[in-house]
């Protein structure tokens, strides 16, 4: 008997992501670079720019512009991504009658007078790249630093539905690169304030504050809940109240009240969710390109070109 050699196989293709559609509101047609109407804060006024004119205001205006280039490249992936999927589940900023607004409150941050050949490269090197799962646009969060860890949406954004799959808990690489001055914090808050921002949140006066503690803690390490006498006040929910760059993070290591204050310390700075900017610049650092940076935050994910 003659033996045949076996027919080679063709070599696996990974499937075709699954697309959302550009949405309708900016879409003008497979492939081709949406505009949008973008509402300038401080002037009042809405102008008309290309997409990635305006994200390379973003992205100066939220890392800093000196950074290596393919952490700036994922940084601008993840804006583009952020600013999509606004559009697409929230319409963008339609109080403004605008898809994006330059007021950090609302949207993102934008500074147009930062933007260097830095920023142009990186933003152009990953023109129209958007990071999608499942069909859908992600949830682009992003935030400084995280500390050792990042967080889940519910621990770090107190985010009321499930918690995306691609949200995973991962180490942060950014110690060998963070100051110190930039890692840890302090801060100290009148009695009378927290007092007033418990009210505020939960709608119950705890009365004058002699007992405040630390109740429940998520999967990261991050404080979900706080006592304060008898009342339970969110973690997320007391940071914003007493000022997110005050107390940095719900990264919180210790909590006492002396005098008429209640001081706190911790790690990390922003939510913890998603994108740590710090842990970019390091892996940047390592030798990761954008979309390595970009897949080891966001677990599961696929990046699609869509302009």
């Amino acid at each position: 008997m003659r033996l045949r050699p076996a027919p080679e196989l063709a070599p696996l293709r990974r499937a075709e992501p699954l697309r959302p559609e550009i949405p309708a509101p900016i879409n003008q047609g497979a492939g081709i670079e949406p505009e949008l109407r973008v509402y300038i804060a401080g002037e009042n006024r809405v102008q008309t720019m290309k997409f990635e004119e305006y994200l390379q205001g973003v992205v100066a205006a939220e890392m800093h512009t000196d950074w290596p280039r393919e952490a700036l490249a994922a940084q601008a992936i993840v804006a583009r991504t952020f600013t999509l999927q606004k559009i697409a589940d929230e319409g963008g900023v339609p109080q403004r009658g605008a898809h994006a607004s330059t007021d950090i409150k609302e949207f993102q941050a934008y500074d147009a007078t930062r933007i260097n050949d830095n920023v142009r490269q990186a933003v152009e090197a990953t023109r129209g790249q958007v990071a999608v799962h499942g069909g859908r646009f992600i949830r682009g969060w992003f935030h400084a630093y995280s500390g050792p860890r990042t967080a889940e949406a519910r621990e770090g954004l107190d985010y009321r539905g499930a918690n995306p799959p691609y949200i995973k808990i991962v180490d942060s690489p950014a110690e060998g690169v963070i100051p110190p001055e930039e890692r840890y914090w302090q801060a100290s808050f009148p009695l009378s304030r927290v007092r007033e921002v418990v009210r505020q949140v939960t709608g119950r006066d705890p009365g004058n504050i002699t007992r405040v503690e630390i109740a429940k803690q998520g999967p990261s390490g991050r404080v979900t809940r706080f006592r304060v006498n008898r009342t339970k006040i969110s973690g997320p929910q007391l940071r914003l109240g007493l000022g997110s760059t005050v107390m940095r993070s719900a990264f919180v290591d210790s909590v006492t009240i002396e005098g008429n204050n209640l001081k706190m310390t911790g790690r990390g700075y922003g939510h913890g969710v998603g994108m740590c900017q710090w842990g970019a610049r390091a892996l940047a650092e390592q030798g990761k390109n954008a979309a390595e940076i970009v897949h080891y935050f966001y677990r599961d994910i696929d990046i699609a070109k869509f302009w």
